[in-house]
This record gives C-alpha cells, structure tokens and sequence, in this order.
C-alpha cells in the first residue's frame, strides 16, 4: 500500500552510572537479535546513555540513521533524567520498556532494578510532557520485548501517519447527515491539515481530464479487477478516478499523505454521470481512503486504519438488525452470539474488491429510486455490491464532539459466513455485548452511523495510538458485570 508512513524503529539502551553498563549492552544485543527473528528491523544505537552528553550522542546516533520512531531500553534502572531528556529532543513517538531479571542464579552483579526504573522514568515523562508508548506490561525478556516493539511499530505507524496527514474535503456536508457534521478544529490540534473545497473544484477537474490518454489503462485494470467485465461506465469511472489521484499528487503541498471526504449525492450523479463507489473501492485499496458524504472524520479513522494494518480499511453505515428469523435459521453460524450481538454493516458499495465474495459492478438501488426510478440504470451505476468475507474485524472511530473535544471507540469481533440477503457492500457483524454497546457508547455519546472497519483483530494498537495522540475518552465493548457509567442497573 501507497500512502502510509515507513516506520524507521531505533532502539536506545540506558544504564544508572551506579550500575553494570555491559549489562543494559548485553540486554540490548539480545533484543536486537529477538527483533530480527521476528522480522522487526531495528537500527541498534550504540551508544548507551548515562548522561546528558550521552544523549546529544545518541540523537546524533539516530538522526543520522533515519530514526523516525523511538524505544528507549532500560537494561538496568536507568537515570530517568536523561533518558526523558532524549525522547523530549528527539520530538518523535518513542516507547519505554524494561529489562526482566533473568535468573535467580544472578541476583547481585547480575540484578539490574529496571522494574524499578520504569516507575521513575514514567513520572519523569509526565514532568516532561512526553506522552509515551509503555505496553500494559512493560517489563520482560529479549524475546517479550521484542513482541511488545512489534506492536510498537504498528502505533507509531498511526502517530507518524496522523501527524503528516491533509484531509481533502469536497463539498459541504449532506444536509440530511448532518451527523457527519463535526467541527474540524480538533482535527488542526492533532497536527492534521484540512483542504475544504467546492464540489465544482472538483466538476471542473474531472472535466478537464475527459480526454485523458491514460483513462484506456486504467479501465484495463478495472475490467480486470471485475473479472474481464466492461460495461459502458468504466471510462468515466477511470476518469475520475485519475481526477481524485492527480488532485491528490498536486495538492499534498507540505503534507506527506492525504486522504479525502467527499460528498457522493445528490447532485454528484446528474452532474457527474456516475455513481464513485467503485472508484473509492479502489482506492482505499491504494491506502488512499476516500470517504462518502464529506465525512471528515471518518477519512481520517479509515487511515488510521489502513496505518495500524496495512490492509484495506473501509467505512460503513452501523445498518440494521438481524432478523429473528435470520438468526434462528443459522443457529449454528451464530453459535456463542445473543440477537442483540448482531446487526449488518452496509455502504453503496465502497469496500475494496479484495475484502468481498463475487464482488461485481452495479447500480445504487437507492439513487435510482430517486433519480431514474422508471428506466434502466445510467447515472446510478458505479457501485461495488458483494457480502463481505468472512473474518476478523475492528470496529473504529475518532470523533469530534459539538463542543471540540476528541472521542474515540474501538471493539473487535467477527464477520458471519451468512448470507446477508441484501444489496450493497455488506455483511453480518458480531460483536460481543454489541446491543450494550450501541446504546450506551454510540447512541449515549452521539456517534454518527459511519464507522471505520479494519478487517484484521487491531484493538490493541488502535487502542493504545488513541492515548499516544492525547485522545482521554476510547470507548470499547464493554463484558457483561462491567456496566457502563449511565447504565440502567435494573
């Protein structure tokens, strides 16, 4: 995928000058050697910091290797001073961690005291105002650090991500969903850039590519994707699609991704010709997430999501229900579920081909309702129609409340091998506790019906780049005896 930050991790070991330093140097050789066997490249500094001067050494050390994402290694209690000191200079995420004792054969030259440590480098981090990565254990072997760095890179990922971003908008939002309407100034204090434009920037454009000589390729590559199926629409769906991606390379400006937010209907098919479902589809696939109805924020949730799993997110209406006689004919698919844990998940048609079965080219039914409901479909075609595979997904949002304050939800579960037996780009989601959850997190908190779908179990790492990028409030799915605080107990 295009469109997503290259995470350069480099790993800073740290000794108290009272303390062995060959121990924080062994200790850190032998995460070094547990990374690669995990396949996680890591830049070792060598230089191990005791001091101030140590660490103008180290930054030295890692700037010049290309370092964009920090952990610093205390192999033994470590000087909480310094060691703070680095990551505040260095200005890029960064994650503590903390040597384990390794063997009750060792316990006084060999004893480091990193448990210890940690305690005085987090409120050293907190004198500084470094919001740090500290994993929910923190201390562990070469072999657990390097699991918890791998999780590291994936949420630095989304931090370096977020805070390169532009979000390119294209009209006002939909009067009739007004619930994608948020105020963006949040979306400035996270560090991400807004261009709001005119759904006519965006007409004039398009026109301006109709004669593209590069449209007949990528129409090649769509009728592929469709099976070697060419209905009449694809030219202008190709036309467009190079329309959004010359905007895109021509208007990063200092931003080093972006993604976009742009209104869909009503006007868009009487004046356009088409419906952009499939185009959006496509590149989402790229890393380039284009979401429906100006919803800003529900751009940016599909890139954090695209950051943190290096798949293809999409975005989808929270629909409707399961029937109950649905349910009751697939007892045994939705085994281990109550009713209430069900509902479908459903959009025109924006989800990437790869992420649905029989995934084919056709009309927005509703559109043509509206617009051409006596003829056969013209300016409704454009829309990618399947069930979603089956597997494992995420549940993700990152919102602006009415009065500027961020909010976030995140809570994993599963797409059924059920027939949804509707149109659309949809599917059976189940999510344990979902029925508690819709009440008293979506509808309590005032979340709009789109929510960003990750089709992978990411609640950990979207979890925890939520708190690095200062979001208090992440809402999850909570089990059943943990009720929520306005919940009815009776």
């Amino acid at each position: 995928m295009q469109n997503i930050p290259k995470v350069k991790l480099g790993l800073v070991a740290v000794s108290r000058d009272c303390f062995p330093i060959e121990l924080s140097k062994k200790r850190r050789t032998a995460v070094v050697s547990s990374c690669k066997a995990k396949n996680v490249d890591i830049f070792e500094a060598q230089t191990i910091i005791e001091n101030e001067k140590d660490v103008l050494k180290a930054i030295d050390e890692v700037k010049a290797a290309g370092v964009n994402a920090v952990v610093v290694y205390l192999g033994n209690f470590g000087p909480e001073g310094p060691e703070t000191m680095l990551v505040q200079k260095l200005g890029i995420p960064s994650m503590f961690v903390a040597a384990a004792e390794e063997t009750g054969d060792n316990l006084i030259d060999g004893r480091g005291d990193a448990y210890c440590g940690m305690l005085n480098a987090s409120y050293s981090l907190a004198l500084r105002g470094i919001n740090a990565y500290i994993p929910e254990y923190p201390v562990g072997t070469a072999d657990e650090i390097a699991g918890m760095i791998a999780d590291f890179q994936n949420i630095a990922r989304v931090v370096i991500g977020v805070k390169s971003l532009k979000i390119f908008g294209f009209g006002p939002r939909p009067h009739d969903f007004l619930a994608c309407n948020a105020p963006i100034k949040p979306l400035f204090d996270l560090g991400v850039e807004i261009q709001e434009n005119s759904e006519l920037d965006l007409f004039a454009s398009f026109n301006a590519h109709a004669n593209d000589p590069r449209i007949d390729g990528v129409v090649k590559e769509m009728s592929d994707e469709l099976g070697g199926k060419n209905t009449g629409i694809l030219p202008k769906l190709a036309q467009y699609e190079l329309t959004l991606l010359d905007w895109f390379e021509n208007n990063k400006g200092a931003s080093e991704f972006a993604v976009f937010a742009n209104k869909c209907w009503p006007a868009f098919q009487t004046q356009f010709g088409f419906v952009p479902c499939y185009v959006n589809s496509r590149l989402a696939a790229k890393g380039i997430p284009v979401a429906c109805e100006t919803d800003l924020y529900g751009a940016l949730s599909e890139y954090i999501i695209a950051c943190a799993t290096q798949l293809p997110p999409t975005l989808l209406d929270i629909n409707n229900s399961v029937p109950k006689d649905m349910y009751n004919a697939n007892s045994n698919a939705f085994k281990g579920y109550d009713l209430t844990d069900l509902f479908m998940g459903f959009h025109c048609g924006n989800t990437s081909a790869c992420m649905l079965k029989n995934a084919e080219l056709k009309h927005q039914l509703i559109m043509k309702r509206l617009l051409e409901p006596d003829g056969e479909p013209n300016i409704s075609r454009g829309t990618l129609e399947g069930a979603i595979k089956a597997g494992d997904i995420t549940l993700f949002r990152l919102q602006s409340t009415a009065d500027c304050k961020l909010t976030s939800y995140v809570a994993q579960g599963e797409i059924i091998n059920v027939d949804p037996k509707s149109f659309g780009s949809i599917a059976i989601f189940a999510i344990k506790e979902m029925g508690r959850f819709y009440r008293h997190v979506l509808i309590a908190k005032r979340y709009p019906h789109h929510a960003g779908v990750a089709f992978a179990h990411a609640g950990k790492i979207l979890f925890a780049a939520m708190k690095m990028l200062g979001i208090c409030d992440v809402a999850f799915n909570q089990p059943k005896g943990m009720m929520y605080k306005d919940e009815n107990p009776f």
